[in-house]
């Protein structure tokens, strides 16, 4: 069989490198678009590199040149602004899937999000549950899912995943607060008691799914999973286990959720806060998915635990510091600013 080869859109970033790594291992050839410099030595020369944005056409056109199937990955996350979110994540994606269909492409597998879930009132949440998005980003997100399912009834594979917030190499964005506050020495302020049970996802357990669904028959895939650890514990007892590795015998603190969100609301509107709402708004309350979904339909068995994935990504950011140490963005490849936060870690 030929090699297939593989366009990740967003591939400059967070899940993008990791995912690009993982398709090479198996076999695939591999090709990015990002608008980001690709910075990964080890990648570099074994990856067809496109610098371009999803909102050009042209240069999806050119980076799609050859290629079987795309995972599209880019998008603009939370702490972009409201028009960078919707003319990347919904009109980016609508782009992305029309230059696929109409260069050949088999299969587009989109990289949503369980924030299309919003605040929601039970768990565990299903595949079918309502969405409704908190916030531009959450919204975006829903969005290009119907984008998504416009093109699936036009004949194009499209399989949806919406993952956990997943951690390992690379991953900084708000866990850069975690790991931060635990190698100095610090207490670790939660929202709430911390007794809820919030699911995460390991990075590689997230590459695996995606493989799946750019391997198995079409009519496997061509359908909508959520992607989450299937081992976690409270929120408190997870995160506990990075204090714990840091050695310096902090502990996790839980907060009145309610005060604490509505400062975090005041520091939010004052631009001095790294969290966004969906962050905020969501921390102290149960958030897990069923993912019976895809271990039944895709065969799919994740690895690795909430604790393992925060531990395995703490391991990584200890042994890498220097290269960010000093530097800070929007993305999940950059320590979000800690703002106000900053200050009142000096009380802990």
């Amino acid at each position: 069989m030929d090699q297939q080869k593989v366009l990740v859109t967003g591939g400059a970033g967070f899940l993008g490198i990791n995912l690009l790594r993982h398709l090479d291992a198996k076999g695939f050839a591999t090709a990015s678009i990002d608008l980001a410099d690709f910075d990964y030595f080890d990648m570099g020369e074994r990856t067809t590199l496109t610098r371009g944005d999803i909102r050009d056409r042209a240069a999806l056109a050119r980076a799609m040149e050859g290629v079987d199937c795309v995972v599209h990955t880019a998008a603009a996350l939370p702490l972009y602004s409201e028009r960078d979110i919707y003319t990347t994540d919904v009109e980016g994606t609508r782009n992305v899937l029309d230059v696929a269909m109409q260069t050949g492409v088999k299969r587009v597998l989109h990289v949503s999000s369980t924030a299309v879930y919003g605040i929601p009132d039970h768990h565990p949440l299903y595949e079918t549950d309502r969405l409704q998005g908190v916030g531009p980003y959450g919204q975006a997100k829903i969005q290009a899912e119907m984008i998504c399912l416009e093109y699936r009834a036009k004949g194009l594979v499209v399989p949806i995943i919406r993952p956990k917030s997943f951690v390992g190499p690379e991953r900084l964005g708000v866990f850069a607060l975690l790991y931060d506050w635990a190698l100095d020495g610090r207490n670790f302020p939660m929202i709430g008691s911390g007794r809820n049970r919030y699911q995460l996802l390991d990075v590689e357990d997230l590459c695996e799914a995606i493989h799946l669904c750019l391997t198995l028959p079409d009519e496997q895939v061509n359908d909508t999973f959520n992607i989450g650890a299937k081992v976690y514990a409270t929120m408190k007892q997870d995160y506990q286990v990075v204090l714990d590795a840091a050695g310096h015998g902090k502990k996790v603190r839980g907060f009145p959720a309610l005060p604490a969100i509505l400062g975090l609301r005041v520091l939010d509107r004052l631009h001095i806060s790294p969290l966004y709402k969906w962050v905020y708004e969501t921390a102290s309350k149960d958030s897990f998915v069923s993912i019976e979904k895809a271990e039944r339909q895709l065969g799919w068995s994740p690895k690795y635990s909430n604790q393992d994935a925060l531990l395995k990504n703490f391991a990584w950011y200890r042994a890498n510091l220097e290269q960010f140490e000093n530097q800070s963005g929007v993305t999940h490849r950059a320590p979000w600013k800690q703002g106000a936060l900053g200050l009142i870690k000096r009380a802990f």
